[in-house]
């Protein structure tokens, strides 16, 4: 499979670490806006099937000339979600297999944004469903870790665990420390932003999709592999607009993450002071977007490995009814200790751990295990083929009965 690779930051660099240990891959075009991150990359892997090239993902045009020119049959979009729609049409237009970690962006409703829905995450990716399928195309959205592999699990536990599944809940959790910053994100601050300070979505059968306040509905969840419990709460995540396409649930889907007392009063604090604001400000004789000013003041998630410490664990917990037809919960999960990301692949357990999902995909698509047309979210293919390859690279995944 030939792939162009767009974006050289810390989960780009980690699926090209990936991919390079894989058969599958022909070649490995890794592109960036910053032609020397994308150099930096292939220096790093230094594997002859990577090459670097210079791409402004934001230029449809150059996107599919950069696909015809190196014979890429698929895109794997690894910007963050201002980039998504540009690199989707482009990926359209060049006849390429399109694959996402994070989906197009929401807007909050313009009257009741702690109610209702206003545009919600992959709106305008679903709204060119009919545009994919005439084409033949695929568009598999939502590939990472979250969303990504607990949609994966949620598809595992619809056809092995459950004959009725009541519930579905994502419950994310770290215990990760960086040595020497008291607020350091281990992936995206723009991404944080936008995830935890826009209004979370849940999904109940009697109500459909509806949104609630930011940090809402908290709760203690235990997490394995020595994290502990930590107190989660809902933060606005693509899993619960796909879960429901695809899987029958009979009560409610939700996304909660482990944040912490600590990174929930940053980002508070940034949102009043209006630093969570993507909308350009006069400072001087330059006009500059405060999310930006505050991204370039704190350091880079891929170059905080070496001082980085514990694990992460991304899971979905289940709740409904056994093939036995006994009451069940099970929490299925995976976990990455940054040790051991560190010494095995040079990369950080968070965007190794989203790297990977996306690798893994990829080579079940080029040996035809999945295949599809439209755009689709991992519920819709098996999941078995795909935690079986998972195991195989290395990176086992385990399940804890009782949530």
């Amino acid at each position: 499979m030939r792939i162009l690779l767009v974006g050289a930051g810390g989960v780009g660099g980690a699926a090209a670490a990936i991919a390079a240990r894989r058969d599958f891959v022909e070649c490995l075009v890794v592109a960036d806006y910053d032609l020397s991150r994308a150099e930096a990359v292939v220096d790093r892997v230094s594997d002859p099937r990577l090459v670097a090239v210079k791409l402004d993902a934001t230029d449809e045009i150059a996107v599919q000339e950069a696909l015809a020119a190196h014979g890429a049959t698929a895109l794997l979009n690894a910007t963050d979600p201002r980039f998504v729609m540009p690199l989707f049409r482009a990926a359209l237009a060049g006849g390429a297999t399109y694959l996402d970690m994070a989906m197009s962006l929401s807007a909050p409703h313009p009257e009741t944004p702690h109610e209702r829905t206003g545009v919600m995450l992959g709106h305008e990716q679903f709204a060119l469903e009919a545009a994919w399928r005439e084409a033949g195309g695929l568009a598999l959205v939502g590939i990472g870790v979250e969303p990504g592999l607990s949609d994966v699990f949620a598809r595992y536990a619809a056809d092995h665990l459950f004959s009725r599944i009541d519930e579905l809940g994502v419950r994310d959790g770290a215990d990760l420390q960086v040595e020497g910053h008291e607020f350091a994100p281990p992936f995206s601050i723009w991404t944080l932003i936008e995830e935890c300070l826009n209004p979370p979505v849940v999904w109940e059968r009697e109500r459909g999709w509806f949104t609630t306040p930011p940090f809402s509905e908290p709760e203690v969840f235990d997490f394995p592999a020595g994290i502990g419990p930590l107190e989660c709460v809902n933060v606005e995540h693509e899993e619960v607009l796909l879960m429901p396409r695809w899987v029958d649930v009979r009560e409610r889907v939700t996304f909660k993450y482990g944040l912490g007392s600590s990174v929930i009063a940053t980002l508070r604090t940034l949102h009043q002071l209006g630093l969570s604001s993507t909308v350009p400000v006069r400072v001087g004789d330059a006009w500059v977007s405060p999310r930006e000013v505050v991204a370039a003041c704190l350091p880079d998630p891929a170059t905080l490995g070496a001082a980085m410490t514990g694990k992460t664990c991304a899971g979905l917990w289940a709740r409904g009814v056994g093939k036995d037809g006994e009451p069940r919960e099970v929490y299925l999960y995976h976990v990455v200790d940054n040790a051991w990301s560190m010494r095995e692949y040079g990369c950080q357990a968070v965007v190794w751990q989203t790297a990977i999902n996306p690798v893994v995909a990829l080579e079940l698509l080029a040996t035809g295990a999945w295949s599809g047309t439209g755009v689709l979210g991992p519920e819709a293919f098996d999941a078995v083929p795909f935690l079986d390859l998972l195991t195989e690279y290395g990176s086992p995944w385990e399940m804890r009965e009782g949530g």
